[in-house]
């Protein structure tokens, strides 16, 4: 297989837009099944108005917000770090009560949505088990962004890391246990 049929490019399998191309930082955030109310998203209104609202529910911390329990978000932040260096190089993350977020280069030969894939499917089946539920886990999509230059990135490292304090689960980035920062 061809590097150019290995990864997908722009390809929607769902219904979000993503882009598969190897060597490429990508902004990830994916969430639990029930983290956001239905009426979430506007379809009348822009996408990037569509984003910020999204963030901002994501924040308010809706559903039932299952990794806000150590045991499962050690086990998300596990599974984020498992490959670090093998698959992907892992530049930041952080795990909310309701969602993830992870900026992460690809290593040439892998695929973002089998990355992604392997994260979810793996802690969806052990969370489950955990809680003692059955059923989705995890929103089936998730949105990526690639990085187009180092400012972008470093912007997207400063939200990502901060996005507990801005969320009201602790004052400062290195307090959220479950964060790059903390290990800054």
């Amino acid at each position: 297989m061809t590097e150019e049929t290995l990864h997908l490019g722009w390809h929607q399998p769902h219904s979000l837009p993503h882009f598969d191309s190897p060597e490429i930082t990508q902004f990830v955030t994916f969430r639990l099944a029930d983290s956001l109310p239905a009426n979430a998203v506007n379809p009348d209104r822009t996408n990037e108005f569509n984003r910020r609202r999204v963030e901002r529910e994501l924040d308010r911390g809706s559903g039932a917000c299952w990794l806000k329990i150590p045991e499962i978000a050690d086990l998300v932040e596990r599974s984020l770090l498992a490959f670090d260096g093998e698959r992907y190089r892992l530049w930041a993350w952080c795990v909310m009560p309701n969602h993830v977020h992870s900026l992460f280069e690809m290593i040439e030969g892998n695929r973002l949505g089998d990355i992604v894939k392997s994260w979810k499917g793996y802690t969806a089946i052990r969370a489950n088990r955990i809680l003692r539920l059955d059923g989705p886990f995890w929103q089936r999509d998730y949105f990526d962004r690639y990085m187009r230059n180092e400012e972008q990135m470093a912007r997207t490292i400063d939200y990502i890391e901060r996005n507990p304090v801005q969320a009201g689960l602790c004052r400062e980035p290195a307090e959220w246990r479950w964060s790059s920062a903390h290990f800054r």
